[in-house]
């Protein structure tokens, strides 16, 4: 079986409202479910790559304070 984990989250999210897509995250974040991860990172590459050089910072300056 060659299941492309990455497609098939992308392919449930599609077409999602702002809404439908916080309340993803936010069910994700609080189940605290492992499963739920792969998820995230999908949606996390997806936000990478249409961020600007400016928001990839303002990202990465907004991680590393939550790391400390």
């Amino acid at each position: 079986m060659n299941l492309d984990l990455r497609k098939a989250i992308l392919h449930n999210v599609s077409g999602n409202t702002p809404e439908q897509l916080e309340d993803t995250i936010v069910d994700a974040i609080q189940s605290g479910e492992e499963k739920m991860l792969p998820g995230l990172g999908v949606l996390f590459e997806v936000i990478w790559k249409n961020a600007s050089e400016k928001e990839k910072q303002m990202m990465l300056d907004t991680l590393s304070a939550g790391l400390k």
